[in-house]
């Protein structure tokens, strides 16, 4: 159900975007429920994460939307930016790195909290994915697009090592666009100096890759019922 070869305004489009806007929602009041039960504004940010997640999500959606050769011209550069946000989405599975014992709240709504927001994180990388991937496949084929969702997947994972180890933001390519030159060139340069963005990067990037195709395979077996 959730990753589908139908019109983006079919209904099961639109039934995808009222379950993922549910699950954001609930994500929300969760945030904002912590706020209200300890004053402190500790998980604040997740919203802000939340919101570059569904960014490359509107972007992908953007693309199916537009037909014909709108949607020829709009493909390249809307895809160069939707690639440069895409690794927001799965970065937010990294939050959990802030789950700790805290005073005012039990752990476990904590944990609960920052689920919701790796989750959504997930599934609207997932979707964006889906989407993209389907846009490449009817022009290239299906092994291109494969090829082109493994890439994706991948290099968000490096971006997701750039934004947790590096504090690297997708604005920086034009705010600070010369240190993030020099630290993407070093580590391609001298790999062996980086063990860690490498094993961040494949990790994460077959992790991804392996969630991404059973999704890909359970809205495939609920087709074939």
């Amino acid at each position: 159900m959730l990753l589908t070869s139908a019109l983006p305004l079919s209904r099961t489009r639109l039934t995808l975007m009222f379950v993922l806007g549910t699950s954001l929602t609930l994500s929300f009041l969760l945030i904002v429920g912590r706020v209200l039960m300890t004053g402190h504004y500790t998980f604040l940010f997740l919203i802000w994460n939340l919101f570059l997640a569904v960014i490359p999500f509107a972007l992908s959606t953007l693309l199916g939307i537009a037909q014909g050769p709108l949607q020829t011209r709009m493909l390249v550069p809307v895809g160069a930016v939707w690639l440069l946000f895409f690794p927001n989405a799965p970065y937010i599975l990294t939050d959990l790195f802030h789950l700790d014992t805290r005073p005012g709240v039990p752990q476990w709504y904590d944990l609960a909290l920052i689920l919701s927001c790796a989750w959504n994180g997930l599934m609207l990388a997932y979707a964006s994915l889906s989407d993209m991937q389907r846009l490449v496949q009817a022009r290239l084929g299906f092994w291109p697009g494969w090829a082109f969702a493994t890439v994706a997947l991948l290099l968000s994972s490096f971006g997701i090592y750039l934004g947790r180890y590096l504090r690297f933001n997708s604005w920086d390519i034009l705010t600070n666009p010369l240190t993030l030159f020099y630290d993407i060139v070093n580590r391609i340069l001298h790999p062996f100096s980086f063990p860690g963005t490498w094993g961040v990067t494949l990790v994460f990037g077959l992790f991804l890759l392996v969630g991404y195709g059973t999704v890909r395979l359970m809205g495939r077996a609920q087709e074939d019922v």
